[in-house]
């Protein structure tokens, strides 16, 4: 037992990292490296320290981010503490520093509230800002005074992180009438959307397959963690390759069809689904499943829309494939009587049917931020941080076929100057200079705020 625990933070410590060391877990997570020594000065800001915070790193985004953050934030005369919950976030922390728990979700809150107290914490910070252990802890530090930061993907893409106080989408505090937004845009500029930090499908994939199987087979370490993982990690891995094998055989039927939506041949729609086991369609929407909303959908587009025009549903790139939507989409629309007006397509070329299409229908995607920047009409039928008016369609679906409301390009403009200002920062988890430059305006932005 003193061997498991001791040797694979051992390799992880050492250094030169990038591809050095053996083992699934370990190379998915090593391409980010640890910084040794003086190496971490890279990541910091500059500027003369401010008064000592205690932060408090709860789940983050698979990889070594989180840790690296950390040696930052310690490295400023920080207090840093972690909680591992799991198997994986144990072996994505390998310093000192951590504690772990073990016992059942039903004694986590109150078991977590001693422990803010007896540290001393000041701030909490995590990523999946609706996991159950997440919303726990942000009960408790509201009901303590302390600050909450929740770390995601950027609503801004690519290149940019959301760092929102306390949490996302429903539970965001990003004001939605556009007077706020446009005071709060005043005096910043548009940010540069130049994309420097772009990284590889494998090199995110690797680290979130390593994370779960290192969750789901390390389970006798932690054997009361409830996972809320909406598929169990291994069916939706072989679910994956299943795609990519057929995916060589259905994929130049998808792009037929593309081409034939891109030549003009019929007016269409789009319709951009999201995965069904993200937060944004759990937490963030009324629907219990996507089906729901392509059913509202489908009705509202059989009665209402003009009589040439069709549908074209796009896939989610990471979609794994358990959803089955050729057979879902297929049996919405035969209860529409709209068969044969509706598309499905699996394909990457999300900007080419933006432009070419009449609108575009989601619950809350970022694919919404996209189509507002070229002026497109969207309708946001969940929660989302840019559905209001002069963004996006209020007027309810029905009239958005034929009178969709159009993009205010200033304001359009004036909340991209405000999200970057306030609640975005520059940089990615997983590439290389990214992370540098992340981790420095994440220390940045969170010296700049005062403990509640």
């Amino acid at each position: 037992m003193w061997l498991l625990r001791w040797f694979p933070r051992w390799l992880l410590m050492r250094c030169p990292l990038p591809g050095a060391l053996p083992g699934l877990v370990l190379t998915a997570y090593l391409p980010l490296s640890i910084h040794c020594g003086g190496q971490v000065e890279a990541l910091l800001p500059s500027g003369p320290m401010p008064p000592s915070r205690r932060f408090l790193f709860l789940q983050g985004p698979p990889g070594l981010f989180w840790v690296r953050l950390g040696d930052a934030l310690r490295a400023r005369g920080h207090g840093v503490r972690r909680i591992n919950l799991n198997t994986a976030d144990w072996l994505s922390w390998p310093r000192r520093g951590a504690d772990n728990y073990r016992g059942g979700f039903d004694g986590w809150e109150a078991w977590l509230g001693a422990y803010l107290a007896r540290e001393g914490i000041t701030d909490i910070l995590y990523y999946a800002d609706r996991l159950p252990y997440h919303v726990a802890a942000l009960a408790q530090a509201k009901a303590r005074g302390i600050r909450v930061h929740a770390i995601e993907f950027g609503y801004l893409r690519p290149d940019w992180l959301t760092m929102e106080p306390e949490a996302m989408g429903r539970h965001s505090t990003i004001p939605s009438d556009p007077a706020e937004i446009r005071r709060l845009a005043a005096g910043h500029p548009d940010p540069d959307m130049t994309a420097r930090y772009t990284h590889g499908f494998w090199a995110e994939s690797m680290r979130e397959v390593s994370y779960n199987l290192a969750m789901v087979f390390g389970r006798p370490l932690y054997p009361f963690y409830r996972s809320d993982k909406y598929y169990w990690p291994v069916a939706e891995y072989l679910a994956w390759l299943t795609q990519l094998v057929t995916g060589m055989v259905t994929g130049p039927r998808h792009e037929a069809r593309v081409d034939r939506a891109l030549s003009g041949a019929y007016p269409f729609y789009l319709v951009a689904l999201q995965l069904q086991m993200d937060y944004q369609i759990r937490a963030s929407t009324d629907y219990g499943h996507i089906e729901e909303m392509l059913d509202e959908v489908a009705a509202s587009f059989a009665a209402h829309a003009p009589a040439d025009s069709r549908l074209v549903i796009k896939t989610h790139p990471l979609d794994c494939g358990l959803e089955f939507w050729p057979r879902r989409v297929a049996r919405v629309a035969r209860r529409h009587g709209i068969a044969g007006r509706v598309e499905l397509v699996d394909s990457m070329r999300l900007a080419p049917l933006i432009q070419a299409s009449r609108g575009v229908i989601l619950a809350n995607s970022t694919v919404g931020l996209h189509a507002i920047g070229v002026e497109k009409s969207v309708i946001a039928l969940g929660d989302a941080v840019f559905n209001m008016a002069g963004l996006t369609h209020q007027g309810g679906i029905d009239t958005f076929w034929t009178a969709p409301e159009p993009v205010d390009p200033t304001l359009a403009r004036d909340l991209r100057r405000a999200l970057a200002a306030h609640w975005q920062v520059r940089g990615s988890f997983y590439n290389p200079e990214g992370v540098k430059v992340a981790i420095a305006g994440i220390c940045a932005r969170l010296e700049a705020l005062p403990p509640l």
